[in-house]
């Protein structure tokens, strides 16, 4: 494969969000997720939350999680019931009992999609089974369009202290064709309502290069953000992995149209006529950093600008990247507990069967050696910039620069990090593409053409 075709969006999944790669989890090793469970936590372990809220008004073209638009009232109930019932059920495992939550986060899925009726029975039985008032985060996802002034004041009643809103763009034309469900007009005024309501910290979610993107009006959008000026601002580069409804669409023309063993990648090439490729997103992420800091925002990480780096927190992302133990509640949800990484089963039949029999709903997992977490850490905390030797040295007791030399080597040399005494840092360009780089860490056996 060439250069060229390298960076045009094609089909697969770029960003690494775990280490070793899901493909690599089976249901073989549920025995060892299972003992995972029954150990007590190792000391100093901080331990999270996370809900996956599976329902959505529509489902986004270019989403991959495990959604749902066809539930109805009584369908939810049944679900809330079941991920209720799950969390009982993980209250009671020795790895768990007598834990304070560190985070929690409610995600999707449309968390914001449920009434306020929904989540205020909802959170008051999860608060009796794991109380999070002396969480330092609870961050909820939201919908613009699915918002009300009482459903926020709900979530404030509850103590969600971080809200993130998946804005993606401003303009309706490319929200209605990629699936997205609120409009314009909803973002300002559910912005507003949680201003007034003075969330702790309010997340804006913005997609560099969704179908029909182009120069004017992603200035646009950035301009529009930083008018509204939330105390974060998520921005991610469009992928399109195998199982959104974009890259079916490309997957069936490809079918239809086979005539030689050229076509598929033909197909992929034509992807770029839809989505952006791979350096134009990388420029559009680029100038809006660049716009966001003269508005006095910092870098945080690849994708993330914080108003006040000192103040403003990720407590879900900067735990769990070093290794903090996370319970992922809710159908097809990941989690990693007692060195094991583990998730649910993907369907809601089994999800819901499993849990009306008593049963954790778990599907697949991985248990990790002492390697396999260094390197995780490595590979994610690359993603915020920065490796801070001495903190390895005392955890695991490494110097990364000796154990990983042939990979910094080969990213200093091409431009992308710098080594400087004890401290090991992206260049600005190395930091918007990290991703593509994390591979050159994995050890041989986990390198693999699918990331899931």
């Amino acid at each position: 494969m060439t250069v060229v075709e390298q960076e045009k969006t094609g089909l697969g999944n770029y960003f690494i969000a775990n280490y070793p790669p899901f493909s690599f989890w089976k249901n073989t090793y549920l025995p060892q997720a299972r003992a995972a469970l029954d150990r007590p936590p190792r000391p100093g372990t901080p331990m999270g939350l996370y809900l996956h809220i599976p329902f959505c008004r529509k489902r986004c073209k270019f989403c991959y999680f495990r959604v749902y638009t066809d539930k109805n009232a009584s369908d939810i109930s049944v679900y809330l019931e079941a991920i209720t019932k799950e969390v009982e059920l993980l209250s009671k495992t020795a790895c768990v009992a007598g834990r304070a939550l560190d985070y929690v986060y409610f995600g999707g899925g449309t968390p914001s999609y449920l009434s306020a009726t929904q989540l205020d029975g909802l959170m008051t039985r999860l608060r009796e089974i794991m109380p999070w008032d002396a969480a330092r985060e609870v961050t909820f996802e939201c919908e613009p369009g699915t918002l009300q002034k009482h459903k926020l004041e709900m979530l404030r009643k509850h103590g969600v202290t971080r809200l993130s809103l998946g804005v993606e763009n401003f303009k309706p034309e490319i929200l209605q064709y990629n699936g997205r469900a609120h409009l314009e007009d909803e973002i300002y005024r559910a912005f507003g309502w949680a201003r007034e309501l003075d969330f702790p910290q309010i997340n804006l979610d913005l997609i560099a290069g969704m179908v029909g993107e182009d120069w004017d009006n992603w200035k646009d959008c950035v301009a529009k953000t930083i008018r509204l000026a939330p105390d974060c601002v998520t921005i991610y580069q469009m992928e399109l992995p195998y199982n959104t409804e974009f890259s079916k669409g490309i997957r069936e023309k490809a079918e239809h149209d086979r005539k030689s063993l050229d076509v598929l990648a033909a197909s992929s090439a034509a992807v770029s006529e839809e989505v952006a490729d791979w350096p134009t997103k990388r420029t559009w992420t680029k100038y809006a950093f660049d716009e966001l800091v003269k508005a006095g925002y910092d870098i945080s990480s690849a994708t993330t600008v914080v108003k006040n780096k000192a103040k403003t927190k990720f407590v879900y992302r900067e735990a769990l990247w070093r290794g903090a133990d996370m319970f992922g509640t809710g159908v097809a949800s990941f989690g990693h507990v007692n060195g094991v990484h583990l998730q649910n089963v993907d369907t809601w039949e089994a999800y819901i069967e499993k849990l009306n029999s008593g049963e954790l709903p778990l599907g697949r997992a991985f248990p990790t050696t002492e390697r396999d977490r260094l390197i995780r850490e490595v590979v994610l905390l690359l993603k915020t910039g920065h490796l801070d030797v001495p903190y390895f040295r005392s955890k695991y007791s490494v110097d990364i620069r000796q154990e990983f030399s042939a990979a910094f080597h080969k990213l200093v040399e091409e431009g992308w990090l710098t080594v400087t005494g004890e401290s090991i840092d992206c260049t600005p360009d190395g930091l918007i593409q990290i991703d593509r780089h994390l591979p050159v860490f994995f050890d041989p056996q986990y390198i693999s053409s699918r990331y899931t």
